[in-house]
């Protein structure tokens, strides 16, 4: 199967900056820069849905009015890319993960894993403890409007504490794994895990 072509910028030039609130190695950007494994996809929110699925269980599968009539949350916070930049209080708009277990009556599995499933055949692989306690939403809205497609629009994974390709763009599904495997980005020599703050780029990192 042919690879997914990588946006440039994966393997930007160093940059740093001196200022207090950013990660070693990150410098500030006004910019919202695009990085995609692969092309932008055309989605119609009238034939898109999201599912979560336990094992061979399907808990819930939503359409986007669906998805819409959820409980919405807003957020500001600052998003830091692999690639280097970081941008400073960014607003987001979309259901948090403790309200759509809420939703489907689960309790958090205890030391699961969960790998998220977008259009495009992209994948990451996550801690179920990083999604919850408000940790982590699935957005609709940047900067008060309906995402764009770039940004992974109508819906992407929002994960701020980790470098930014574990938020996952053009999301469709959230499977729960009693084990973690790798995603995308992290079979493909990136961290498994991709903390920000101990630079946790590469593996061996």
């Amino acid at each position: 199967m042919d690879q997914p072509v990588v946006s440039r910028g994966f393997r930007s030039k160093r940059r740093t900056s001196g200022a207090a609130e950013l990660p070693p190695g990150q410098y500030l950007t006004t910019d919202f820069p695009v990085l995609s494994a692969g092309p932008t996809p055309d989605i119609r929110v009238a034939d898109w849905n999201i599912s979560l699925q336990l094992g061979g269980t399907l808990l819930g599968r939503w359409t986007w009015d669906e998805f819409e009539a959820l409980p919405q949350t807003t957020i500001k916070t600052d998003i830091h890319c692999v690639t280097k930049w970081t941008k400073l209080k960014t607003v987001w708009q979309g259901i948090t993960f403790d309200d759509l277990l809420k939703v489907v009556g689960l309790d958090a599995p205890p030391n699961a894993f969960v790998m998220a499933h977008c259009d495009g055949g992209y994948t990451t692989n996550l801690p179920l403890v990083d999604l919850i306690g408000g940790r982590a939403m699935i957005a609709t809205r940047y900067e008060g409007l309906p995402l764009a497609p770039a940004h992974g629009g109508p819906a992407r994974l929002l994960v701020p504490h980790l470098y930014f390709w574990k938020s996952a763009k053009w999301l469709r599904r959230l499977r729960f794994m009693p084990k973690d495997e790798p995603g995308f980005w992290e079979s493909r020599g990136y961290h498994n895990y991709g903390d920000p703050w101990r630079e946790q780029r590469y593996d061996g990192d």
